[in-house]
This record gives C-alpha cells, sequence and structure tokens, in this order.
C-alpha cells in the first residue's frame, strides 16, 4: 500500500553556525493531504507523511470509533491523485451502513486532532476503562521505552521534524514504532500496525515524542493500553481523563528523570519522598 510520493525532500537553506554563515541544505519531511473514503465518500482529510498508510487507515478507523476490529475492513487502496492521497476504504456492509448514518466531514491540520468535529459531546467522548489492567512498570522500563523510541525514528533522525509513537512490551522492548509529522497520526498509525501484528493494547505501553493532549489519552484507550508515556507534559483534561479511563501518565521523560500524574500505583518507584 506504498505511495509514489517521497516522504523527504531536500532543500536550500542558509544556515549561521558559530557566527559563520553558509549555504546548504536540509532534508526535511514531507506533508501532503490524506483523504480516508469510505464507500466512495470522502469522511476526512489530514494532513500527514504519505507512510505507512494501510496502518494509518486501520488506526484512524479505530481510533474514530469506525470499526472495532480491523477484520470488518475488507479493503484498503491508495491512489495518488498527484497533490495528495485517498485512502479509499471498504467496509463490511454493517460497519459501512452504521458509517453512512452518522457521516460527517472534518479537515484536520496537523497540530489538532480534533479539528472539524461537530459538538462538545464529540469531543469530550467517553472512552474505554482500563483500570482493571495490572501492567506494572520498573523506572527502567519507562526509561528504556523512551530510549528505544528516540533511537527508532528514522525519519526523525533524517529531518528532525516528525513526531514517533512506539508500542513497548515489558520483556521485549519496542515491537512497532511510527512516524508522521502529526502526533495524532503517528498514533493512529501505531495503533494500525499493533492490530496487524495481532497485539493487544493491554500488553504494553504506548510512548509517544509529543505531549499529552486529551485525543492522545483517548486513543491509547481505544487501543486498550493503560499507560501512556511521553516526553512532554500532559494537559490538564488529559490528566482528568486518564483518571477516569483508569489509565497511567507517565510525562516529561527525559533520561532516567520523568513525572507521574496518574495511576502511579502500576509504576514501581519505590519510597516517594516529599518535596517542599
Amino acid at each position: 500500500m506504498s505511495s509514489s510520493l517521497k516522504t523527504t525532500a531536500t532543500v536550500p537553506e542558509i544556515a549561521r553556525r558559530n557566527g559563520v554563515i553558509r549555504n546548504g541544505s536540509r532534508v526535511v519531511p514531507e506533508e501532503v493531504p490524506i483523504a480516508f473514503s469510505y464507500g466512495g465518500s470522502t469522511h476526512a482529510v489530514m494532513m500527514g507523511t504519505p507512510a505507512d498508510l494501510e496502518d494509518f487507515a486501520i488506526g484512524f478507523s479505530l481510533t474514530e470509533g469506525i470499526i472495532s476490529s480491523v477484520a470488518e475492513i475488507e479493503e484498503i487502496l491508495v491512489l495518488d491523485e498527484g497533490r495528495g492521497l485517498d485512502v479509499q476504504i471498504t467496509l463490511a456492509d454493517d460497519k459501512e451502513d452504521a458509517l453512512r448514518a452518522r457521516r460527517r466531514h472534518m479537515a484536520g491540520p496537523v497540530g489538532c486532532g480534533l479539528c472539524g468535529i461537530e459538538s462538545i459531546d464529540q469531543a469530550m467522548r467517553i472512552v474505554p476503562n482500563v483500570s482493571t489492567i495490572a501492567m506494572p512498570l520498573s523506572p527502567r522500563d519507562i526509561t528504556a521505552a523512551m530510549a528505544g523510541l528516540n533511537s527508532a525514528q528514522p525519519l526523525h533522525a533524517e529531518t528532525r521534524a516528525v513526531h514517533g509513537a512506539g508500542f513497548y512490551v515489558p520483556g521485549q522492548g519496542l515491537i512497532a514504532v511510527r512516524e508522521d509529522v502529526g502526533r495524532h497520526n503517528a498514533l493512529d498509525k501505531l495503533a494500525g500496525a499493533v492490530i496487524r501484528q495481532n497485539g493487544r493494547g493491554a500488553d504494553g505501553i504506548v510512548v509517544v515524542t509529543s505531549r499529552i493532549s486529551v485525543e492522545m489519552v483517548q486513543k491509547t484507550a481505544i487501543l486498550g493500553a493503560a499507560v501512556l508515556v511521553a516526553i512532554s507534559a500532559p494537559t490538564a483534561l488529559a490528566i482528568r481523563t486518564a483518571e477516569e479511563a483508569g489509565m497511567t501518565l507517565v510525562a516529561l521523560t527525559r533520561g532516567e528523570d520523568f513525572e507521574v500524574f496518574a495511576r502511579s500505583d502500576r509504576v514501581l518507584v519505590g519510597v516517594v519522598s516529599d518535596v517542599a
């Protein structure tokens, strides 16, 4: 399901380094419109990186509530429309009928995963409860997951301009990593990759190179994972949503340091000292 569009481009630049200005070039990521069409009708248009599109289609369909299982997708075709891509998804008849009944259109720019929704209720949707998933983690698991993700992003290493999302299983390490210019897109791609590998969200943790917004919590819960680890901080709404879902949030993960914002009982940190 690959596209003829490249994922990167080399562009000229003028760089100032150590007080010296030089002409040069830099590799930057491509960003294209990616349309998701169901039954021949466009449902959403996202700006994203033209890679791992089948994973993206499956993950997006799952986290948007269009499907509950990959078996409900009959076919995925990627059409190159020149200035963008049309990912055509054929659903089982009952899912196609259900989607047609709730049809909506949205356009999601790279920095906003909720743009284009039609109501406050859609933004504040109830997410699956993951409170019964044990998933005990040591500090070493958390730091290893983030370190592994940082070293498993070839596109970021080349461009320094994309987000990454990984699925870490204690005792196994990272079993999937996906990248995109949009953090929500990277997480959708990861969800699709985990599902295609017959993985279960309950068996591991999601680790991301971004802040934690409420939609990152929602998507992680829909995948079925009980722990979300991030390099940056969460929003207050993300914390409240994670608490309601019984999800552990670990953020500001830098080297061996991290902060836990919800369900800290899963993280085996030993003695906790109060800091004045």
